[in-house]
This record gives structure tokens, sequence and C-alpha cells, in this order.
């Protein structure tokens, strides 16, 4: 898959997860892709502070890349 292909496909992704981040006061921003496998992502709103972030990470938003672009191995949340 090239670069523009996967980078549209997380982008898609992440706008199938947002309504549910945003539904709760938060949101998300793709903040790179490297080495086409690992994607760094960051939750903002009420996201930052949530006690469940991380397994909102895992559950919500990096099974929901993975299903748009398998090939990625992480997600990422930066600050």
């Amino acid at each position: 898959m090239k670069t523009e292909e996967l980078t549209n496909n997380v982008l898609r992704a992440l706008d199938e997860i947002r309504p549910f981040l945003n539904s709760d006061g938060g949101d998300i921003t793709l903040i790179s892709i490297d080495e086409g496998k690992h994607v760094k992502v960051r939750l903002e709103g009420a996201c930052t502070s949530c006690s469940v972030n991380q397994m909102t990470l895992r559950a919500g938003v990096e099974t929901t890349i993975k299903k748009y672009a398998p090939q990625i191995e992480t997600v990422i949340n930066v600050m």
C-alpha cells in the first residue's frame, strides 16, 4: 500500500471512530505514520484526562485503524 493510500485509510478509520470520541467531549488527530506500520495520534479534549483513554486507544482506535490498514502494528498516543 502506497503512503498516500495508507494515510487516507488511517484517516478514514479516525473519521469512523471520531463521533464516539466527540460524544464524550473528545477528539483525535493523526500525527504521523512511521515506517508504514506505526501510527502516532493525539487524543484531545476530554480524552486527555479520561481514566480509560488507553483502553479507548487499544480497543477502539487501534482496532478500527487495523480494520482499514492491517499492516499497522502499533498505535501510540503522543501528548
